[in-house]
């Protein structure tokens, strides 16, 4: 008789991933709610905090707002509108500039970053000039734009590109700088052409340092869309800021600058999400690892 014995099999209750998988993504999903509750503690204080103190009169609400007062004014923004019209369109109006503004701004840094970063010569020629024009205030600019093309959505367009240009500019310009000269020696060796290094190496190797222009660069298209409406214009958010400022109604400065919040925070997710796409070839980084 044979005194084998069988061991039946556990079965696998973890997915068939193993114990240290499991206790990662558990790691992973405890730290993700631990931030979210950060994040929500952190809101809770700041508005209830907000909100107490002005109520118990030791912050002026004339001044300051009032957390209640702001969402009110929010709603009575969205039911009735502005005087400028269609809440909604005034939104509308400013997403549009900073979106077509930021579009420009991004592709004419890529384009003009790769360029100067390939070609000393340009560098040399153009760098000055580009500095130059980068030294003269914002708001200088959108007033030259608004006498040019008058009040209505080209100069905050014109005033949101310059402000993405020059971020994505130098980024796109120093990625191609730190482009590995061992791989551009290969691929001429190989009898690769210049428009093929351009858009096989030069371009992916400076992906990383574009795409991470581009998370602050909306926001500063968002900015020159303010201010050029600050500045001079028939809607936008812009608009409705200055008209609320103009009546002392900090309320309604707040109500537009919490619906400004929200589409930044917006657009943030969604390049993230081309982030993720367009570099999903690069291994993780150490700032991208769940390490607390």
């Amino acid at each position: 008789m044979s005194t084998t014995s069988t061991v039946a099999a556990a079965p696998a209750t973890d997915g068939g991933k193993g114990p240290a998988a499991t206790a990662a993504q558990r790691a992973a999903k405890r730290r993700v709610a631990q931030v979210w509750a950060g994040r929500i503690g952190l809101a809770v204080f700041v508005i209830g905090g907000w909100q107490a103190f002005t109520t118990w009169g030791i912050v002026d609400p004339f001044f300051f707002g009032q957390p209640s007062g702001i969402w009110q004014r929010l709603i009575d923004l969205f039911q009735h509108g502005t005087q400028f019209g269609s809440f909604y369109q005034n939104i509308w109006t400013t997403i549009e500039e900073a979106l077509v503004g930021f579009v420009v701004g991004s592709l004419t840094g890529v384009v003009f970053g790769v360029a100067l970063g390939q070609s000393r010569y340009l560098s040399d020629v153009l760098g000055p000039y580009i500095k130059m024009v980068n030294a003269i205030p914002r708001i200088v600019l959108g007033s030259i734009f608004i006498v040019a093309f008058g009040i209505g959505v080209t100069p905050k367009i014109l005033l949101a590109a310059v402000l993405v240009f020059f971020i994505v500019f130098f980024n796109a310009f120093q990625g191609v700088r730190e482009v590995d000269r061992n791989v551009l020696a290969n691929v001429r060796v190989l009898g690769a052409s210049r428009m093929q290094i351009t858009r096989h190496v030069i371009v992916p190797s400076a992906l990383t340092w574009i795409i991470a222009s581009l998370h602050s660069a909306f926001g500063f298209a968002v900015v020159g869309a303010l201010v050029g409406e600050v500045l001079g214009a028939q809607s936008g958010l812009g608009l409705v800021i200055k008209t609320a400022q103009n009546n002392f109604d900090p309320n309604g400065v707040f109500a537009a600058m919490l619906v400004i919040a929200v589409i930044v925070l917006g657009a943030e997710w969604l390049i993230g999400k081309l982030e993720h796409r367009l570099l999903s070839w690069r291994p993780p980084t150490p700032s991208e690892t769940n390490v607390i």
